[in-house]
């Protein structure tokens, strides 16, 4: 006889269609045989689910039986399908009504004593049902809370594989779970977090900070060691706006096909901030594998990437960030297949002036000659550095200005303006058809014609600057945006003359003074 149920397979951060075919009472010998392309881990799904059903009161198929996932050419991964393998095998022996099966999909890992655990990419699925018009998704509990935000499914939990089975035949009802019961909408106790008003001194840093979040502009500090350059990074998700549902969703089904989801606790509208160390590859980086996933850069996606230590990376894995800094996604080509992964972050860099970190320190010698400064700096790129809106020194405080330093603005007053600039740009591109348009940093050419209109006098002025630092086009242009941001934090409708000064000097690090 025959059973069938509906899965899916995850490609990247989407979820794809899987049918899930199984064909017991075969004549033959006692066999199991799974086709369509699964990996090691579905293969094992043999031994979980033949115990999870014993251990459930349902005896196997004592015959042989023929279990097919399709389509045949789409590669399958991970213990997702062993629920609806179990259900599909209970279907075809007449142990579960198959007459509802055809309206849900179906995903989750099993025990062997039939108890059911989380799954990668539920949100992903739960989208995929939607699309597909599925009366609702059925997951494991745990997964049940990010699949509950997708609005136009229902979720049904079930916490072992005998629940759903009773579930199917009737025999239990389940109550779908709600977005406000989702531990993703409930707001976490009030804890301690890094705040601003513990930053010392650094007025200029600070200032070139609460820009770069205001618009999502690309942020580069260089300053000898211990000037406080680590420490004004880990507080910048304290000033970062609260993502709007859309984003927080994209931020999500990252999170989960990752499967960081299953790892990590209550984390409701918060921003990502990815800080991977400087030993990491190509692929953890751009992201990759046999099956495409998402790297570092595509996990702080809506958020921020830190790269601590920036000429510490090797050259050919900063020089994979090129293109999703431009283009705020990125294509990934393997032998499974090609996606493309959202990439819409900003980035933060921190570096050393020189390989012993002291050129330019009043306080201590500088020990680097000429050349070993020039091929440190000459790691990063000139394209690379293009790409970084905003380049900002961060001096030494000696121990007296330490110690008479008062206390900055807190991170909440800080947000409170880059939170009202963000809201100035959501309304400007609100009608804009690019739907990853939502700050400054990402405008089109189109749209810096449009927003960022200048004066003859101030068109002199920038063509000056372009000739005297030897800037190029890409400059320019980040240029017109981060002056744009300034006039939206200065809550002016217009560019004006000392907006585009301050941009201007943000480009201070560029080509021939940086190299």
């Amino acid at each position: 006889m025959l059973g069938i149920t509906h899965s899916a397979a995850l490609m990247g951060v989407d979820a794809h269609p899987v049918q899930v075919e199984v064909n017991t009472g075969e004549a033959g010998e006692l066999k199991f045989v799974l086709v369509g392309l699964p990996d090691s881990a579905v293969k094992e799904s043999q031994d979980r689910v033949f115990s999870a059903l014993a251990n459930s009161g349902y005896r196997a198929p004592a015959t042989r039986t023929t279990i097919n996932l399709a389509p045949g050419d789409l590669k399958k991964e991970g213990p997702a399908y062993d629920l609806p393998i179990a259900i599909a095998i209970l279907a075809s022996m007449k142990k579960c009504e198959d007459a509802e099966l055809d309206d849900f999909l179906i995903s989750g890992e099993l025990s062997l004593s039939g108890k059911t655990r989380p799954v990668k990419g539920a949100l992903a699925m739960a989208m995929l049902a939607k699309r597909q018009g599925k009366r609702g998704l059925v997951v494991p509990a745990e997964s049940s809370d990010e699949a509950a935000l997708v609005e136009g499914v229902s979720i049904y939990p079930v916490a072992s594989l005998d629940e759903a089975v009773r579930f199917f035949n009737g025999e239990k009802i389940i109550a779908p779970v709600r977005a406000e019961q989702s531990s993703y909408t409930q707001r976490p106790p009030e804890r301690r977090q890094l705040d601003f008003s513990e930053v010392k001194g650094q007025q200029a840093v600070r200032r070139a900070v609460e820009i770069a979040v205001s618009g999502g502009h690309n942020l580069l500090m260089l300053g000898s060691p211990g000037s406080g350059k680590s420490m004004i990074a880990k507080r910048i998700p304290s000033i970062m706006p609260e993502p709007q549902l859309e984003e927080f969703l994209e931020i999500l089904s990252i999170q989960s096909a990752a499967g960081s989801t299953l790892r990590q606790g209550n984390r409701c509208f918060q921003r990502p901030f990815r800080s991977p160390h400087h030993t990491i590859s190509d692929v953890g980086l751009l992201g990759g594998g046999t099956i495409p996933g998402p790297g570092e850069i595509s996990l702080a996606h809506n958020g921020v990437l830190f790269l601590d230590e920036l000429p510490e990376f090797k050259r050919s894995t900063l020089e994979v960030l090129r293109q999703p800094l431009e283009d705020g996604s990125v294509t990934i080509s393997r032998s499974a297949g090609k996606i493309t992964l959202p990439s819409s972050m900003m980035l933060v860099a921190a570096m050393n002036p020189c390989p012993c970190g002291y050129t330019g320190d009043s306080s201590r010698e500088c020990r680097c000659s000429a050349p070993q400064i020039q091929r440190y700096r000459s790691r990063i790129s000139g394209p690379l550095l293009d790409r970084i809106d905003i380049h900002i020194e961060a001096p030494a405080l000696s121990i007296k200005e330490l110690q008479n330093a008062k206390p900055g603005e807190s991170s909440a007053t800080v947000r409170e303006r880059c939170t009202s600039a963000r809201e100035v740009q959501a309304a400007r591109f609100h009608d804009e058809k690019e739907p990853s348009m939502r700050c400054n940093a990402r405008m089109s050419h189109k749209s810096i014609r449009e927003y960022c209109t200048i004066d003859k006098e101030q068109g002199q002025l920038l063509e000056q600057a372009m000739e005297q630092l030897s800037l190029s086009a890409r400059a320019y242009d980040r240029i017109l945006k981060v002056a744009r941001t300034i006039a939206d934090l200065a809550g002016t409708p217009e560019i004006e003359t000392a907006h585009l000064l301050e941009a201007i000097q943000y480009r201070s690090l560029d080509r021939n003074t940086f190299y």
